[in-house]
């Protein structure tokens, strides 16, 4: 193993349910190898204006498994992606004397994961992201319970469309992914789930709900995902004016976000940030750590997300140039088996509903 004195970690981009968990789990494993850690505050910005503190004890992090958000706090610093900013950065770990750092958060802080690997500053990366949208790993910490609170507010939702004979247009977060809309459209027993993915059939929708309406149903719910951009309150007046069904629209936004860590999230955030300070202990960096067929592994940063972009369609033809014929195959049939996965379940709520 490499020698470490001491290791820095930060959470970046949105907060996820789960990153304290994180946190927990990568200071106190690291501790019981006799390394240092340093909490770095507020993401890169953390390494930029030189703001952490020492994590001293494993009673530090004590009972923050079960916060939602992050202690450590988080932002999006573009300065950071300047030279200069980068160059704070990395005085920033020469002056605290950090060998290494764990990042936990979505595909920008891989960027930036990756960048101070090319600097010298061996980083591991930890999927971190409610949208679930890093094509690398097919899962990530905060999902599962974005998921929960949706099906919980769902349900809730219900309770009045069923008393009143009601619709309720539902918009759920994800940003450009349909990741939290198919599972839990799934979940709720939807009518209907408009996601970028698939074409999204408006007419089969309000005749579905036609039909269901005179077998007598009386609750309807539709969910739509972010990324179906200003769809979703026009759909609800369309479907209100087309079936006779009183509808209603709500967004859920970013209470999304907040929130308990379920058990998933918890135990997926414990694991990752094992595997992260191994690979660091190895002497390893420029990884994101991956969940693949239920196995927790690694993958380099610069690869994954090449990997992301060929899935939603970013890639460039040079990028694609650089790539062996093995590496081109390899990602088309990771894409392939995600967009396979989803569809499944994008297709079963309709069989279901």
């Amino acid at each position: 193993m490499k020698k470490f004195r001491r290791i820095g970690i930060l959470t970046s981009g949105g907060d996820a349910p789960g990153m304290n968990a994180g946190v927990r789990a990568a200071t106190r494993l690291a501790l019981r190898e006799g390394i240092q850690v340093m909490g770095i505050y507020g993401g890169y910005a953390g390494l930029v204006n030189d703001d952490m503190r020492l994590i001293k004890n494993p009673h530090d992090v004590s009972n923050i498994i079960a916060l939602g958000g992050t202690m450590l706090y988080t932002d999006r610093c573009l300065e950071f992606k300047t030279p200069e900013g980068m160059a704070k950065a990395l005085e920033t770990c020469r002056k605290n004397k950090i060998d290494g750092i764990i990042a936990i958060g979505g595909d920008g802080t891989f960027r930036g994961a990756t960048d101070l690997s090319v600097h010298g500053i061996p980083t591991i990366g930890v999927p971190a992201t409610i949208d679930n949208d890093i094509t690398s790993t097919e899962y990530a910490i905060g999902f599962d319970t974005a998921m929960n609170t949706v099906v919980q507010m769902v349900d809730r939702l219900r309770d009045t469309c069923e008393s009143h004979a009601r619709c309720n247009v539902v918009e759920v977060m994800g940003r450009h992914a349909g990741f939290i809309a198919v599972n839990t459209a799934l979940a709720v027993g939807a009518v209907a789930v408009a996601m970028k993915e698939f074409p999204f059939d408006e007419k089969a929708c309000i005749e579905s709900i036609k039909a269901l309406k005179a077998n007598g149903k009386r609750e309807f719910i539709v969910i739509v995902a972010e990324g179906v951009e200003n769809y979703a309150e026009g759909l609800r007046e369309r479907i209100q004016e087309q079936t006779g069904v009183e509808s209603k629209f709500a967004r859920l936004a970013h209470v999304q976000r907040g929130g308990n860590p379920t058990l998933t999230d918890r135990v997926f955030a414990a694991q990752a940030c094992e595997k992260a300070v191994e690979e660091l202990l190895l002497g390893n960096s420029d990884l994101v750590v991956c969940q693949h067929n239920n196995v927790i592994e690694t993958m380099n940063i610069g690869y994954a997300l090449k990997l992301d972009r060929m899935f939603k369609g970013k890639i460039t033809d040079e990028e694609i140039k650089s790539l062996t014929p093995e590496e081109l195959e390899n990602m088309k049939a990771r894409c392939a088996e995600t967009l396979a996965r989803m569809k499944a379940k994008y297709d079963l709520v309709y069989k279901i509903k």
